[in-house]
């Protein structure tokens, strides 16, 4: 039972993922708060520092999601190039398989070999 659980927990990469995800989350989400706080020191005549206190935060937001995609897709790379998942190769050319014979759909059209060809 222990092996099960050392094997379902991530390890440092993946928290350090997960970690930049949510940090991109919270990040993206006090956008709209800044909007608000930079509306008010505008109103209250910082127009400047309200203009820079929204382009802050969204500039801080995009950056960070930015991150945070390069890192997922990074990790998911490792992943897949290592041994924990067995991915294989796909090959171009289509095998002779014969089709699937039966269908309980009745708007099904079948074509035969010849009335259709492959896209490359």
């Amino acid at each position: 039972m222990t092996g099960w659980y050392a094997e379902r927990t991530p390890n440092r990469s993946a928290k350090a993922v997960i970690a930049v995800t949510v940090l991109a989350l919270l990040l993206v989400a006090a956008v709209p708060v800044a909007l608000l706080a930079g509306v008010v020191m505008i109103l209250l005549g910082h127009v400047i520092g309200g203009l820079a206190l929204f382009g802050g935060s969204i500039l801080v937001a995009v950056i960070a999601v930015v991150v945070a995609g390069m890192s997922g897709v990074r990790h998911l790379r490792n992943l897949v190039s290592g041994s924990s998942f067995r991915v294989e190769q796909f090959d171009s050319q289509f095998t002779d398989a014969p089709e699937p014979g039966g269908s309980d759909y009745t708007d099904v059209v079948r074509l035969d070999r010849s009335e259709y060809t492959e896209v490359r």
